[in-house]
């Protein structure tokens, strides 16, 4: 199929799908023409605000068959909750093999499976319907990292040598919907859910320009989890009220704070570290994302919460809660970072201006779902470690069938 302007279905118009279409102001040659979503409303309200920012004439399907079926739109994007992701797929290239449409490509949100052989199996449906795939890791084309990697490794590796250390952490105070706490739908708890970013970040950062992350080849994993804030008393009685009575941390908590260090050998045998931090229980201004990358005679940083923009309110401004400053803002009064345009500070415009123009090139975006499975390869072999309590040679034994005991709802430090 060749088009010159790409027609984009969205599977999923929540939380993330809402990014991408906000992001969608920032991208040229493609329209958001159609919104599959199980909530109506939620269907209407994203065909709406994708109409408004005039991003695309959005309709609402009731199926992904019916979406992947009408000629107008080419390729989709699955934003869909994890534990729905797999079904999605199917579906999508059961519509492709019985002649109900034709696409050119698919993007699907991370992680990109909830085990190794979830992602394996996203991966081959891709490749048997002939699809374009690109896996949205939004982190790698976050304008500071792109920009950051570019001049270190033009100036600094160049003449000092390449980094070998790098670092990266997401912190925030919780996710937004129920079913990312809950073990068994999400695949995990804050490891599963925010280490995906910060491995692929890290490792992005530590490959040369233009080499594909393979030149990097992972030997060693050692992790650590627990579940440090949200298995206290006061705080297993709200996760059970927000969640309607759904949620028993006290049984069957997910970790809320998760460590690992990934030891690589590049393409010359030398060691390189990647250390990723992620947590649940970080109360501050609002979600921080922090990254380092180390070298001999260098080094670089980010964090995001140190923007250029700050307001200050005094204790007489009692406004409402909202999210208007920073994604997951924990307070409204005092001395308030903001984020200004957090769909290009995360990365978002770029990635899908990237995998847009990928897909009408005819060509596999450079983040794709090879690079999903290996993400989930080195988070299962973290939950491995953890769950052992030792290092692992990378991949270890069972990596294939292996399911984090938190995925099984068995997981549990403070056992009662």
């Amino acid at each position: 199929m060749e088009v010159t302007r790409l027609g984009v279905g969205i599977v999923g118009g929540g939380f993330v799908g809402s990014f991408h279409i906000r992001s969608w102001v920032g991208v040229r040659d493609a329209d958001i023409v159609g919104i599959v979503d199980k909530n109506r409303k939620t269907a209407q309200a994203a065909a709406s605000l994708a109409k408004k920012l005039r991003v695309g004439d959005a309709k609402p399907y009731k199926t992904i068959t019916d979406m992947v079926a009408d000629p107008a739109i080419h390729a989709i994007w699955i934003c869909i909750p994890n534990y729905a992701r797999l079904e999605v797929m199917e579906e999508i290239v059961h519509a492709l093999e019985t002649g109900k449409g034709e696409l050119i490509g698919v993007a699907c949100e991370k992680p990109l499976g909830r085990t190794v052989a979830e992602a394996r199996k996203m991966r081959d449906l891709a490749r048997k319907a002939g699809l374009l795939d690109g896996y949205l890791e939004n982190q790698i084309f976050s304008p500071s990292v792109v920009r950051g990697k570019q001049i270190v490794w033009s100036r600094g590796a160049a003449i000092a040598g390449r980094p070998y250390l790098a670092r990266a952490a997401e912190e925030h105070s919780g996710p937004h919907m129920p079913w990312f706490w809950e073990g068994t739908l999400q695949g995990g708890g804050v490891l599963n859910d925010m280490m995906c970013h910060s491995v692929e970040a890290a490792r992005f950062m530590l490959t040369p320009p233009g080499a594909p992350r393979s030149v990097l080849t992972p030997v060693k994993v050692t992790a650590h989890t627990s579940c440090l804030k949200w298995q206290r008393p006061e705080y297993v009685r709200h996760l059970k009220k927000y969640s309607e009575g759904k949620l028993d941390y006290r049984r069957r908590p997910a970790e809320d704070f998760a460590r690992s260090l990934i030891e690589y050998h590049d393409e010359h045998g030398e060691p390189l570290i990647v250390e990723t931090t992620t947590s649940w229980c970080y109360v501050g201004a609002g979600l921080r994302l922090s990254m380092e990358l180390l070298g001999p005679e260098y080094s670089l940083a980010i964090n995001t919460l140190e923007s250029g923009l700050r307001v200050f309110f005094s204790r007489k401004v009692k406004g409402e809660q909202g999210e208007d400053l920073v994604e997951k803002q924990n307070a409204e009064m005092g001395l308030m970072p903001v984020v200004s345009n957090e769909e290009s500070e995360y990365g978002y415009e770029a990635e899908n201006r990237h995998m847009v123009q990928s897909f009408l090139a005819g060509k596999r975006p450079m983040e794709n779902f090879d690079d999903g499975l290996n993400v989930t390869e080195l988070l299962m072999t973290a939950y491995m470690s953890a769950e052992q309590q030792k290092t692992l040679s990378f991949p270890p034994p069972g990596l294939d069938t292996f399911v984090p005991a938190v995925a099984q709802g068995r997981w549990n430090p403070r056992k009662v």
